[in-house]
């Protein structure tokens, strides 16, 4: 499940819609206007996004309004934690290591 939402979101008009979504709902031609791609492009990206669970689309009159879905992006961050954890220790590490080399210049 996790590889598969990383393969929809490795895009880059994917995560571009996603970041448009971000903000608010949008429908196809807001988003065609904002990325400025073509309505057939955004279109099948949003099938894509929409079929992996990433957005979700009500009908208002003759248009889609596309939202984003928390979900998929949750589970993403869940699975990147552990690396958030270990990224961090390691930047704490050479935080304290530069500090240390910092103060021994100074007290030459």
């Amino acid at each position: 499940m996790v590889m598969e939402a990383f393969t929809v979101v490795a895009e880059p008009t994917r995560r571009r819609i996603l970041d448009e979504l971000c903000t608010s709902e949008r429908t196809v031609n807001e988003l065609v206007g904002s990325l400025a791609v073509s309505q057939p492009t955004v279109s099948k990206h949003l099938k894509v996004l929409r079929d992996a669970g990433f957005v979700a689309c009500r009908t208002e009159a003759q248009h889609r309004v596309y939202r984003i879905e928390v979900a998929p992006l949750r589970a993403l961050a869940d699975w990147l934690e552990p690396y958030r954890r270990l990224w961090t220790h390691h930047l704490d590490a050479l935080e304290q290591h530069l500090d240390h080399q910092a103060s021994k210049g100074a007290q030459r």
